[in-house]
């Protein structure tokens, strides 16, 4: 009974161990995705990516921008000049929040400038939260944290 009991342990963790490896790839790729598609400047693809919700949060310059269709409009208006995403991989992380929600932790440099103007660098801390719905995982929401220069 106690053997049985044990091996039955074992392979329920094996089990969870392998699921949240599948979900950190999972969400992986789709951050990876995430980052492609903005450096592309791709707004049909990032329509696959945001949850077509009016509770979909972004904040952009200090200030919330709610609905994946408002989210859009916003990177539309920023994709006319320059805008590029450059993630630092080695402390990125993926932390499982349950089964269908995990959070992304990326520092990265964000370059960005109006049409004409010289472009800006800054240093953020991108936190999004992923949900997985039937048709994959998608963002609901866009935190980004300014790092003070040093």
């Amino acid at each position: 009974m106690v053997k049985r009991f044990v091996f039955f342990a074992a392979l329920a963790a094996v089990a969870a161990l392998a699921h949240a490896a599948t979900m950190e790839d999972e969400v992986r790729a789709v951050f990876e995705k995430y980052i492609a598609i903005q450096n592309a400047h791709d707004l049909k693809s990032m329509r696959g990516l945001l949850a077509d919700s009016p509770d979909l949060l972004w904040i952009s310059r200090g200030k919330p921008i709610w609905g994946r269709e408002a989210a859009l409009k916003s990177l539309e208006e920023r994709y006319k000049g320059t805008w590029r995403i450059e993630v630092d991989r080695k402390e990125l992380r993926i932390i499982s929040v349950s089964r269908r929600v995990a959070q992304v932790y990326a520092p990265t440099q964000l370059t960005v400038g109006d049409p004409g103007a010289d472009p800006a660098k800054a240093r953020l801390y991108i936190n999004l939260v992923m949900v997985k719905k039937p048709e994959g995982w998608q963002i609901v929401s866009i935190l980004p944290i300014l790092v003070p220069p040093q």
